[in-house]
């Protein structure tokens, strides 16, 4: 059989350095999307990041016997898959969250991954967060830098959402902030949208989403959809695989990562408790076939 050809140093590098972000525990699913991206560039990308694996896989044995010896001052970021002896010190740092950057800035409130909490903001006034949120406050109204929040309001309150004020007098409202998108969702009462000037009424029964360049106009809205996180529930109606999966990432510590741009496509119809999400990715493998490879800090690759 014909060695395969190497990928170029450079990809080989970039390679690694998506091993070490995935790894590190505080990949987004911003940068599962991305990673997803850069490996479809081209077949030496795809191939370096295999080669990458394949490496981490080979290393790994090496790497947890290592871990017991290997003093945490004498590690570099840099120390990775380099050797047995740099995979091993890689491997400690990673399953010690010591890795540099990829902080945020801190919030007065916020929730961790998988976790829900509610906030007694003012007398009237109460959150329940979803995962992954980060509020400040400011008085009686709230910054919602990013996640998702439903508002319970028995007084007037503003949410600061992208680029964006919602404002109720009294009422019970979802903001949905992931990426540079907003969605909106009346439950009870009205909401009003001030964006870029204009007063948008969204009405009970009826959402809108907008970001930084556009606003949509109210629609209705699939309640079970939009509220199963309240209820410990993920629910899904005809969405891509790789929708799901990013949702999914949102809740699930560590971080599935699909590589299969046509398995992404899927359509899928699904209802998952939180509960059954670490083992998710043996449900996705025996429905779609998927290749499950697993790295370490609950990073599973799916192909």
């Amino acid at each position: 059989m014909t060695p395969q050809t190497s990928a170029e140093p450079s990809l080989h590098s970039q390679a690694q350095d998506w091993l070490l972000l995935l790894t590190s525990g505080r990949a987004t699913v911003a940068d599962a999307r991305a990673l997803r991206q850069w490996c479809a560039q081209s077949p030496a990308h795809a191939q370096a990041f295999e080669q990458a694996r394949q490496l981490w896989q080979q290393l790994e044995p090496a790497a947890r016997q290592a871990e017991r010896v290997v003093p945490l001052r004498t590690l570099g970021r840099r120390a990775f898959l380099g050797g047995a002896l740099a995979a091993s010190a890689a491997f400690v740092l990673l399953r010690s969250n010591l890795v540099d950057g990829l902080g945020t800035p801190a919030a007065d409130f916020h929730t961790g991954v998988g976790e829900q909490r509610r906030i007694d903001l003012t007398q009237g006034i109460a959150l329940e967060l979803n995962t992954q949120t980060r509020i400040n406050r400011s008085g009686e109204a709230i910054a919602l830098l990013e996640g998702e929040v439903e508002v319970l309001a028995q007084a007037p309150v503003q949410v600061q959402a992208g680029q964006a004020w919602v404002s109720a007098q009294a009422g019970r409202f979802n903001v949905r902030h992931t990426d540079s998108a907003v969605c909106v969702t009346c439950l009870q009462g009205q909401v009003q949208i001030l964006w870029q000037g204009r007063s948008l009424p969204v009405p009970a029964g009826q959402q809108l989403r907008y970001d930084a360049r556009s606003a949509g106009s109210a629609q209705p809205f699939d309640a079970e959809q939009v509220m199963a996180w309240r209820e410990q529930r993920l629910v899904f109606h005809d969405a891509p695989l790789s929708q799901v999966i990013d949702e999914i990432n949102r809740y699930r510590p560590g971080m599935l990562v699909l590589l299969n741009p046509s398995l992404g496509r899927r359509k899928v119809q699904a209802r998952f408790s939180l509960a059954q999400l670490p083992g998710v990715a043996q449900l996705i493998r025996d429905a779609y076939g998927a290749r499950c490879t697993e790295l370490p800090g609950g990073v599973v690759l799916l192909s």
